[in-house]
């Protein structure tokens, strides 16, 4: 696990609260703009950020993350420019972990030492592939391990045992957990929690990792009965495109009030629901 990371989440256990991981599309709806809205989750008291570089066909992202992934690459927005303004998040927070979801394709097309290296210069503590399958990252994992940059793995209800062994001996940084089947952002209530609360015994046996929750997180509510399951941590991510959508000048007051909501449900006492 990278430092920043191991630091982060031991500080929150000692601390007894749960990780608060807002998401956003680099470059949207414009640099200065992107930078602003990252500024705000710093502020509003985010544990680690999950950042998206945009890519023409994200297949795990619903429709508010996709049209904004379309709208920055029409706007001639590139992954340097990605990497960038990654380095310039740096320079406001240089302890806050800075987790970034791509696709293999954005790697490909970089180069893959050459993606990983320039992760590494700009601050980047881990990496999800959004397309990559962990029986397929063999190539990807010594890379990422010679630039101390975590690689990060999805597992759902699905996920096979043989699967769910693998990443558990491969990830890095945390464990990203689908809180339902299906894309982000599509549905407003946190799905098939007896479901969850088994994959996250069998997870939390395999993995000291610390384990969040995304998909369909928009509110306290959902955030709240993922957290009373035994994740340690929500990540939310098309609602904070949906609020920016709605606010127009005022979009750091209304983001800062959702993530105030959300940073709450982390730092609240939880009712107490077995994963057995």
């Amino acid at each position: 696990m990278s430092k920043r990371y191991e630091r982060r989440f031991e500080k929150l256990k000692t601390e007894n609260v749960k990780a608060f991981m807002p998401f956003t599309v680099l470059g949207w709806p414009n640099k200065e703009k992107s930078l602003a809205i990252i500024k705000t989750m710093i502020e509003s008291g985010a544990s680690a950020l999950e950042l998206g570089f945009p890519f023409s066909d994200p297949v795990a992202d619903g429709p508010v993350i996709a049209k904004a992934a379309f709208d920055t690459l029409e706007s001639g927005f590139k992954t340097a420019d990605a990497f960038f303004l990654i380095s310039e998040v740096r320079k406001i927070d240089g302890e806050i972990p800075i987790g970034i979801l791509v696709y293999y394709n954005n790697i490909l097309a970089f180069g893959v030492e050459a993606f990983f290296q320039q992760a590494k210069v700009a601050g980047i503590d881990g990496v999800l592939i959004a397309d990559l399958p962990v029986e397929s990252a063999d190539e990807v994992l010594p890379i990422a391990k010679a630039n101390d940059v975590d690689l990060i793995f999805i597992v759902s209800p699905v996920t096979t045992e043989e699967r769910l062994a693998k990443i558990a001996t491969n990830a890095g940084g945390f464990i990203y957990l689908v809180s339902r089947l299906g894309v982000t952002g599509t549905d407003k209530s946190a799905n098939n929690l007896s479901n969850l609360k088994s994959l996250i015994g069998r997870l939390k046996s395999q993995s000291p990792l610390p384990i969040c929750a995304g998909f369909g997180v928009s509110n306290k509510q959902t955030a709240t009965a993922l957290l009373e399951v035994g994740v340690d941590g929500v990540i939310v991510g098309s609602r904070v495109i949906e609020v920016v959508n709605q606010s127009g000048d005022q979009f750091s007051v209304k983001l800062a009030e959702l993530f105030k909501d959300l940073a709450d449900a982390c730092t609240e006492k939880l009712a107490t629901v077995s994963t057995d």
